[in-house]
């Protein structure tokens, strides 16, 4: 039987929760997410999990913070004024915005703080700093 391998374009369904339980993401009630083993379109705990599963399979992986979205930078939190950031509407804690450099990058933000002069803004992947829990099944792999 067939087995996920390097460069092998594959579908999963998937269920992912945190140590507390709490469902942060899952396929279910959709069609399986599909991307290609080793191809950096995944965390790398993910990638490594499917690796070698054969069709039908299921398993549960715990991803470490490394092999996730790694631990959280607290230089990537930064208090700006609040003339600096234009929104059209008045900032909230909890408002995801993107800020657009100059090489056409967008970084997505998360408003986590907001004064009379100030906006605290981050910059981490909401999942930094957390070990992943995920239940894997491997639903096909593509041309078998």
């Amino acid at each position: 039987m067939a087995v996920a391998k390097q460069g092998d374009v594959v579908h999963v369904h998937y269920t992912g929760k945190l140590v507390s339980g709490e469902i942060f993401d899952s396929s279910e009630g959709r069609d399986p997410l599909a991307f290609t083993v080793g191809g950096g379109e995944v965390i790398p705990g993910f990638d490594e999990a499917v690796t070698g599963m054969q069709i039908g399979e299921s398993k549960d992986v715990v991803i470490p913070v490394q092999q996730a979205y790694g631990e959280r930078r607290e230089e990537l939190t930064q208090t700006v004024p609040r003339d600096l950031v234009q929104l059209g509407t008045d900032p909230q804690v909890g408002m995801q915005i993107e800020m657009h450099r100059q090489d056409g990058t967008v970084i997505p933000l998360l408003i986590t703080h907001v004064d009379e002069t100030s906006i605290t803004v981050d910059a981490n992947h909401p999942l930094a700093g957390e070990e992943l829990h995920f239940n894997i099944q491997l639903a096909a792999i593509a041309g078998m």
